[in-house]
């Protein structure tokens, strides 16, 4: 690359950032080193009109020097947004066909080139081995394909992974906390395995002593939100690949509670533990939760499980703002309906 070339290129960096649309002559004279002559510096700014990127202010004036500058010069923000186009478009053509560039030709720069070096990073890997065929933990291909095993977990790889399009490809095992469970050995002859998960901890603590005497094979502690990834890890965990499982859950009756169940179900199919929640309903709701998001599709899902009468309580009591904690019912009521309730019956 020429020198002139090589001044043209810092010059076009400094614009791109540049947040005003009216640059001095000044502004871009302060960004070329001192070694550089005025003709090279002239010829690049030259080459940055020709190229519609700079106009003059021609009311400022110019300085008179041969080659002849304006004092101040217009950005041509458009030019600006079309060579970044430019650019990708021509990266695109280089890449391994499953890299999919578009999203950048909508997202600021910044984007892109922060993105860049991994893109190539992970192009270079496609070029060698092609897409995976097996599924490996998130460190493990993150380290694969730019050489930090914390790219993708602690970094933003899933998200420059997500706008390439290689997310859903690349057969990544999400990394998620482990299960935090109890266990009843007693049932671990007998299938199908059945599982109580509970979003909190209060209850956790007063069911774990009774798990023996259920008919469960564990006991899991959802932790709220926390239960939708590490859900994945319950058959290995309990060494139990490949038999049937059948998951319940109990969680706090407001919109943030079926929420959570709702997807989880959509990842395991877990049941509400119905006599739980039907315990909680012959209670007083309590108020409080007026300012929760409603998500439609999960509480008509969570509906549908119950009678017409507890639908119209539960969309009454919602309505007015109310909410059923776990921790209303006793200990003693959770034991005994853990005990005794039939759990067997479709």
């Amino acid at each position: 690359m020429s020198k002139v070339k090589d001044i043209e290129k810092q010059l076009l960096a400094y614009i791109k950032s540049y947040k005003k649309v009216m640059i001095p002559l000044s502004e871009l004279e302060a960004r070329v080193p001192g070694d550089v002559s005025y003709r090279q510096f002239a010829e690049a700014v030259h080459s940055l009109e020709k190229g519609g990127i700079l106009a003059r202010v021609q009311s400022h004036g110019e300085n008179g020097k041969t080659p002849s500058l304006a004092y101040t010069y217009r950005i041509k923000k458009k030019a600006l947004r079309q060579t970044l186009h430019d650019e990708i478009q021509r990266f695109q053509l280089t890449v391994h066909p499953v890299l999919k560039l578009g999203a950048y030709l909508s997202l600021p720069e910044e984007v892109w080139q922060q993105d860049r070096p991994y893109i190539e990073k992970i192009d270079a890997y496609l070029k060698t081995y092609g897409l995976p065929s097996e599924d490996v933990p998130a460190p493990e291909r993150a380290y694969e394909l730019v050489g930090d095993e914390k790219w993708i977990v602690e970094g933003n790889g899933k998200e420059v992974l997500e706008r390439i399009q290689l997310w859903e490809r690349l057969k990544i095992i999400p990394v998620a906390d482990p299960l935090m469970l109890a266990v009843n050995p007693n049932a671990f002859q007998h299938e199908p395995h059945f599982h109580l998960i509970v979003e909190n901890k209060t209850t956790y603590q007063a069911l774990q002593p009774v798990l023996s005497d259920t008919s469960f094979t564990s006991l899991i502690y959802g932790a709220g939100n926390k239960i939708i990834s590490s859900i994945i890890h319950l058959e290995a965990q309990l060494h139990l690949e490949g038999q049937a499982h059948r998951l319940y859950y109990f969680g706090d009756v407001d919109l943030e509670g079926i929420s959570i169940w709702y997807r989880l179900h959509q990842k395991t199919r877990a049941e509400p533990a119905l006599p739980f929640y039907r315990a909680l309903l012959q209670k007083p709701f309590f108020p409080g939760k007026e300012t929760q998001r409603r998500q439609n599709e999960a509480l008509t899902a969570f509906m549908a499980y119950f009678s017409e009468a507890e639908q119209h309580h539960l969309r009454e009591m919602l309505a007015q703002g109310g909410y059923y904690p776990q921790e209303a019912l006793t200990t003693f009521q959770v034991r005994h309906i853990w005990r005794n309730a039939s759990w067997t019956a479709d």
